[in-house]
């Protein structure tokens, strides 16, 4: 029994101390309170400043200039080239168009290339020429397309039992890939001893048709004959 009680007295004083501890702690001066508190609930201010940062640079970041990044590209060259030669070839590897002038020049916005004195030969699929050349010419990027102004001439050379034809105007507008030509000034056409003028004239050499606009005017000429 007073083994018991012994174990009794040894365990009984534990609630004092802990009253006693909790009272030491409600003791604690202000500015150690103050501590603790701000130690506890730091992380969470630390969050909320960086959020309120983050907000702020949003809103003050400069947006970027929608209108000068819109803008267009202007009609300016973005490279010359003086007395060039210029050569394209098809998948085969053979030789399609070649370019050769006194200077030309290169612009970005519309992919075209303005010569001066235009030397251009073309090279169909059924391997006849087309020789094109005038003042000045206004070509696309790969000079399937050319504008041709002043004392302008294409020619379509002689094939197997095709002669020669001559085109001539001020203004001449030959599609090489489609093989067609025309104008809307007055044009010249010449095959053999015949000759053609007329007002305009649309030219497709696929479906072999030639059709002159405005008032026309034909000379054909007897072809002439073999010597003896």
């Amino acid at each position: 029994m007073n083994d018991a009680l012994g174990d009794l007295a040894v365990l009984a004083p534990a609630p004092a101390a802990d009253g006693a501890e909790r009272r030491r702690r409600v003791r604690l001066p202000w500015h150690l309170r103050l501590r603790e508190t701000l130690t506890a609930y730091l992380p969470m201010l630390l969050m909320g400043l960086l959020a309120l940062g983050t907000w702020w640079l949003v809103k003050n970041t400069p947006l970027p200039e929608v209108g000068a990044a819109l803008a267009p590209p202007r009609h300016e060259p973005d490279y010359t080239m003086q007395r060039f030669q210029v050569q394209r070839f098809g998948a085969d590897g053979t030789l399609r168009v070649q370019i050769e002038g006194d200077e030309m020049r290169h612009f970005p916005d519309s992919d075209t290339l303005e010569i001066e004195n235009p030397q251009i030969r073309a090279v169909g699929a059924d391997g006849r020429v087309t020789r094109a050349s005038a003042k000045r010419a206004l070509s696309n990027g790969d000079g399937s397309e050319v504008q041709l102004f002043g004392s302008a001439q294409v020619v379509r050379e002689a094939l197997q039992r095709d002669p020669e034809i001559i085109f001539r105007s001020e203004f001449l507008h030959a599609f090489l890939q489609t093989e067609r030509v025309r104008s809307h000034l007055p044009v010249q056409v010449q095959q053999g001893t015949t000759e053609l003028r007329a007002q305009g004239m649309e030219y497709d050499n696929l479906s072999r048709v030639v059709e002159l606009k405005g008032r026309m005017r034909a000379v054909f000429a007897p072809p002439a004959r073999p010597k003896p």
